[in-house]
């Protein structure tokens, strides 16, 4: 294992592992923990009773953040020439179709999130191997494929995020950054686990949301109690 550095000692010092915090807590304790130079990420880790192997206990949804995720996040947005002029005005970073399917074909993904319209999703299919592996295949179940082009690439950028649980049964989201205020993590944090929450499949027994843990980049994470969501 490699070894701490004073900060970092400093920092798993300040939290009790056999403890559980409550979101304004958790929020405040992850500001105080947090010892990188740079604007760290703040992720939720949120362990679900659910086997995802099963298609009736998936669970997938989109949130909107209430103060937005702190990234400037890139959007593509691939449309018909029609709607070209409504993407750039909602604040798409890249509008096109053809000479973009050509880019995405050599390899170039340098984007967060692709928005298209139901029209255009025959020629992504072909994609797939490049757009699929990267979580940037646009899906009607996310608002990413839709011809309200120009409300889809407004939420995207406004802080709308979409989660998925993975195949352990853990949904993993960003946040915010370390410098929002705590008050503004512990609004972003709530949104996402009451949006989980309301998702639960009828299909799930016992303790849906079996644990919550919030941690920055590099910092130690910390429990959050669960009964609250229970």
């Amino acid at each position: 294992m490699a070894r701490l550095t004073k900060k970092q000692k400093e920092a798993y010092a300040k939290v009790d592992a056999n403890q559980s915090y409550d979101v304004s807590s958790a929020s405040a304790l992850i500001k105080e923990i947090t010892t990188v130079k740079f604007d760290a990420s703040v992720d939720l880790a949120i362990r679900l009773g659910v086997d995802p192997r099963k298609a009736n206990q998936m669970v997938r949804g989109v949130v909107t953040l209430p103060h937005g995720t702190g990234k400037d996040v890139k959007v593509l947005a691939l449309v018909t020439p029609d709607k070209e002029a409504e993407a750039e005005a909602a604040g798409a970073d890249y509008v096109g179709l053809d000479e973009y399917l050509q880019k995405i074909k050599g390899g170039w993904t340098d984007v967060d999130v692709i928005i298209t319209m139901p029209s255009v999703m025959g020629k992504l299919g072909p994609l797939g191997r490049v757009l699929g592996p990267r979580g940037l295949m646009p899906n009607p179940k996310t608002g990413t494929v839709t011809m309200d082009v120009a409300k889809a690439v407004k939420d995207v950028k406004a802080g709308k995020i979409d989660f998925k649980v993975d195949k352990t049964g853990i949904v993993h989201a960003a946040i915010g950054k370390a410098s929002f205020d705590a008050d503004k993590i512990a609004d972003n944090a709530n949104e996402l686990l009451q949006t989980i929450l309301k998702l639960k499949p009828t299909a799930s027994k016992g303790n849906y949301i079996k644990s919550i843990f919030m941690s920055s980049t590099m910092s130690p994470s910390v429990a959050i109690d669960v009964k609250a969501f229970s």
